[in-house]
């Protein structure tokens, strides 16, 4: 009988590689797109992919465990997709916790009394380096009226639904969500109710 060798716990590492050439091939509004001739040990490869500020999102949920989604259109995709507020990490030194806050409050005219860290992501690694952090927010209470963000462009036709957990697992299970975010940050959620919330770390806003 042959013993297989044991194998180490996949873990991400950071294992950067020698950019030998870098270009801005578009200086975008929200993201570049730019080139890099990489090292990886021949020829030099050619990389392009969006250089991205980086993001976050926030799984609220209520005290009976209902997810706050959020419709937003998407042109990209063509698509209006059910979200967790989320935004761009796009404020000079702003801690991200704060930032969720701020999305939190911005596209929800919601404050949470109770924060903890979820999950990180890449979204997509082969053409992007955007990464994202899902805070879970809990502990809800509403913005008074006269401190409300005025929302404007695509936001300003949102519309926010409040969906039980076990729903919202069934509904990205089911291909009715496909938002990234909402798919990770719910299936996190729902994996750390299971393991009694002692998975999180808490925060503080």
């Amino acid at each position: 009988m042959t013993t297989r060798p044991a194998t180490p716990e996949p873990t991400d590492t950071v294992a950067s590689r020698p950019v030998v050439q870098h270009r801005v091939l578009h200086d975008g509004t929200v993201f570049d797109v730019v080139a890099d001739h990489v090292d990886l040990g021949g020829e030099p490869v050619l990389r392009e992919y969006t250089a991205h500020p980086g993001a976050v999102g926030v799984i609220a949920l209520d005290d009976d465990d209902r997810v706050l989604l959020l419709s937003q259109y998407r042109h990209p995709v063509r698509r209006e997709l059910w979200e967790p507020p989320a935004g761009l990490l796009d404020v000079e030194g702003e801690d991200p916790v704060a930032a969720a806050a701020r999305e939190l409050a911005e596209e929800a005219d919601l404050r949470a009394g109770s924060w903890w860290r979820l999950v990180d992501f890449f979204t997509s690694p082969g053409s992007s380096d955007e990464s994202i952090t899902v805070y879970l927010a809990r502990d809800l209470s509403p913005v008074p009226h006269g401190d409300r963000y005025e929302r404007i462009d695509e936001e300003a036709t949102m519309v926010a639904s409040w969906l039980p957990l076990d729903e919202a697992v069934a509904s990205v299970l089911g291909g009715r969500l496909h938002n990234p975010t909402a798919v990770v940050g719910i299936l996190a959620a729902a994996a750390a109710r299971a393991a009694g919330w002692s998975t999180l770390e808490a925060v503080t806003a």
